[in-house]
C-alpha cells in the first residue's frame, strides 16, 4: 500500500492523466473571497457551474434540466472548485483529504434523484484524489440558486502546511 505522501504527491499528475485542464478560477459574483484557509482546513465558497464569468447551465433539475445534465453541471462546479483550491494552495498536491462536500440542487419538491446529480461532483473528486480521500457528503434540494444555476457546491479540504 502506498503511503499518504506518495498518494498526495500524485494529484497534479492524476489530473494530467485524466485529461482535465483546470480553467482560471472563477471570480466572485459579489463581495466575498473564493477561499479561506484556517489552520489546516481550506474552505471554498459556493462553487457553481460557470465558464468565462457566466453560468453554463441554467434551470432546475427535474424541470428545465434532466438528472444527467445536473450531473454534468455538478462535475463542472467541481472542476471550478479544484481551480480555486489550486490557486489558494499553489498545488493540489497539498490536499490531504476532502473533509466535506455539500451539494445543493435546484429542483422541485417532487424531484428525488439528488444523489445521482451530486455524483457528478463526487465522481470527479474521487477520480482525481482516489476513493480513500472521499468526503462526507450532504445533498439537498433548494428552490433556487444564484444566477439561476442548478448546482452549488460547498467544499472543505484538509491540507498539508505550506
Amino acid at each position: 500500500m502506498k503511503n499518504d505522501k506518495t498518494q498526495t504527491s500524485s494529484t497534479e499528475r492524476r489530473l494530467q492523466e485524466l485529461g482535465i485542464e483546470l480553467p482560471a478560477p472563477p471570480q466572485p459574483f459579489g463581495i466575498y473571497v473564493e477561499s479561506v484557509q484556517s489552520g489546516n482546513l481550506l474552505f471554498l465558497t459556493g462553487m457553481m457551474p460557470t465558464e468565462g464569468g457566466s453560468a453554463k447551465f441554467l434551470g432546475r433539475v427535474g424541470v428545465e434540466l434532466d438528472a444527467t445534465t445536473g450531473y454534468n453541471a455538478a462535475r463542472l462546479a467541481a472542476i471550478n472548485a479544484l481551480a480555486v483550491a489550486r490557486e489558494a494552495l499553489g498545488s493540489l498536491d497539498r490536499v490531504k483529504r476532502i473533509v466535506r462536500l455539500g451539494v445543493m440542487v435546484a429542483s422541485t419538491g417532487e424531484f428525488r434523484d439528488h444523489p445521482k446529480v451530486a455524483d457528478g461532483a463526487s465522481r470527479l473528486l474521487q477520480d482525481v484524489f482516489g476513493a480513500e480521500r472521499n468526503p462526507s457528503r450532504l445533498v439537498y434540494g433548494v428552490a433556487s440558486l444564484p444566477l439561476g444555476v442548478p448546482i452549488e457546491l460547498e467544499l472543505i479540504f484538509e491540507v498539508t502546511p505550506s
